[in-house]
């Protein structure tokens, strides 16, 4: 059941700006929220625990974000590929263990590309390892109120124990958002060049709809099609959050429907994000709709789809959302290299220990030592 804070009369009004589209047999959890004051608009399903596939990235980015704050690392910090980062699957940059780029240029792949070997890299290298990344997510989840959500790792690749709500999404949006504002721009880039490589976002409202300035979408089969879009209007920010989609296109409309509705009416009162009362069952194990999002193939044409794919993929009638937009994409450049700032603290730090426990070598006894040698030299105490 929709739940709004809407007044009935006003209701009626929104017929024009197009119904919403039908939900799904599954539940469809969603939740539209006013960024500034915290008020719920409107809300469905919203303490349904959920997987979040590369929503993920956003508690990701957030861990990050307060890591910068606490001195352990800078923007201009190097982020280093390492084997376990290359080895992710896709949506991935594809470079070689060993690479290193800023963690500027890192957020940006992570964030516009959905790049899943270089949000791994990052909670690597802000972690130290994964293990210990995922216990700082869960850390600032619970230090958040976000009750029905647990992280496993920092991508969002499916696993059945990383898992969210619409609600702990909406407190996530509004702590990064309120509280630092200063990365607000990396949610609404158009794309990104890489060397000859042009790669757009995957988020359909950006460049599209009114006002729209980010913020991440995400998919495995698990979870469907997720989106948590924003948009600004006369100082006014409304943001939608959806999971549980069929296509890339219906969360975009699903999204644009929710933030059409925020903007038609006037200031409504009503729950915050932080007083919406919990409803439903918040405990239930997360649903999982993969067979009804990635049907099973016969074994000879089966294909995991990507999360490239899964992001790209749309269906049904022409969408103004796949429209080409009326400009040409407002690209920014990244790639590797240029890292100046000191290396994040926890990956020093795992550095450092590998090496902790090696003996240092000493020469044969029965081999004459090398001349220069402390012990050729005898003891110069």
């Amino acid at each position: 059941m929709r739940h709004s804070f809407f007044p009935k009369g006003l209701l009626a009004g929104l017929a024009a700006l197009g119904a919403l589209a039908a939900a799904p047999a599954w539940a469809n959890p969603s939740i539209l929220f006013d960024l500034n004051t915290g008020k719920v608009l409107q809300h469905q399903d919203a303490f349904q625990r959920w997987h979040p596939a590369s929503l993920t990235k956003l508690m990701t980015a957030y861990v990050t974000f307060r890591a910068i704050d606490a001195g352990e690392l800078t923007l201009q910090s190097p982020i280093k590929v390492t084997k376990k980062s290359a080895a992710e699957p896709p949506s991935k940059m594809g470079y070689k263990p060993g690479s290193v780029m800023t963690l500027d240029n890192a957020l940006k792949m992570m964030l516009i590309k959905s790049a899943n070997d270089i949000a791994y890299a990052v909670g690597e290298n802000v972690g130290g390892t994964i293990p210990a990344f995922a216990d700082r997510m869960n850390t600032e989840a619970a230090r958040l109120g976000m009750t029905g959500s647990h992280f496993t790792n920092a991508n969002g690749l499916h696993d059945p124990l990383n898992y969210t709500t619409a609600h702990d999404l909406a407190i996530l949006v509004r702590a990064i958002r309120t509280e630092y504002p200063q990365y607000a721009p990396y949610f609404a880039i158009e794309g990104l060049s890489a060397g000859k490589k042009v790669l757009k976002s995957f988020n359909l409202l950006v460049g599209r709809y009114p006002g729209a300035d980010g913020m991440k979408t995400g998919f495995v089969c698990a979870s469907g099609f997720n989106m948590i879009g924003s948009a600004t209007r006369n100082g006014h920010t409304l943001v939608a959050v959806v999971l549980g989609e069929k296509t890339a296109v219906s969360r975009a409309e699903t999204a644009a429907n929710l933030l059409n509705q925020g903007f038609a009416m006037p200031d409504a009162g009503g729950a915050t994000v932080a007083t919406l009362p919990v409803y439903g069952n918040p405990t239930a194990a997360p649903l999982d709709i993969r067979d009804q999002i990635c049907p099973k193939k016969p074994a000879a044409t089966a294909a995991a789809p990507s999360e490239d794919a899964g992001e790209q993929a749309a269906t049904g009638p022409k969408s103004p959302y796949l429209e080409k937009l009326d400009h040409e994409p407002r690209l920014v450049a990244v790639g590797l290299g240029g890292a100046t700032g000191p290396v994040p603290k926890a990956f020093a730090a795992i550095a450092a220990q590998s090496y902790a426990d090696v003996p240092i070598p000493t020469w044969r006894p029965d081999r004459p030592a090398p001349g220069g040698t402390l012990a050729a030299q005898g003891d110069s105490q």
